[in-house]
């Protein structure tokens, strides 16, 4: 790019040449860029779901005896496809955050149906 005639050089010659595993800005953005903003908002609304799913749990699932509000993969699925069609990758999200537990790395719509998500 440095070398087509067609380009911004300005806009070439303002970002670093390459930068090393080591330092801070390694694998992300440029501050300020279009770019950062856009990881920004999607961590935002990602967010957002990971709260909305939480919720749908608490208002359809039972309390058990240790306190926490637990539902079924089936329970929870048929409730939450209404709203997104990426319930099990917002789970996965949930349960990375530790605000939901559940056994096994994936599930599975039919297989997993009976598994026990617990809201922590």
């Amino acid at each position: 790019q440095r070398k087509n005639p067609f380009s911004n050089n300005n806009r070439l010659t303002s970002k670093p040449v390459h930068t090393h595993r080591g330092d801070p800005a390694y694998g992300r953005p440029p501050e300020g860029s279009q770019t950062e903003q856009r990881g920004k908002d999607a961590h935002s609304h990602v967010g957002k779901e990971v709260e909305e799913l939480c919720l749908i749990i608490r208002s359809t699932g039972e309390v058990g005896e240790d306190g926490h509000v637990s539902v079924t993969f089936r329970q929870l699925f048929e409730t939450y496809v209404t709203i997104s069609n990426k319930v099990v990758g917002i789970l996965l999200r949930a349960r990375k955050h530790g605000l939901v537990h559940f056994e096994g790395e994936m599930l599975w719509q039919g297989k997993d149906d009976d598994v026990i998500i617990t809201l922590l």
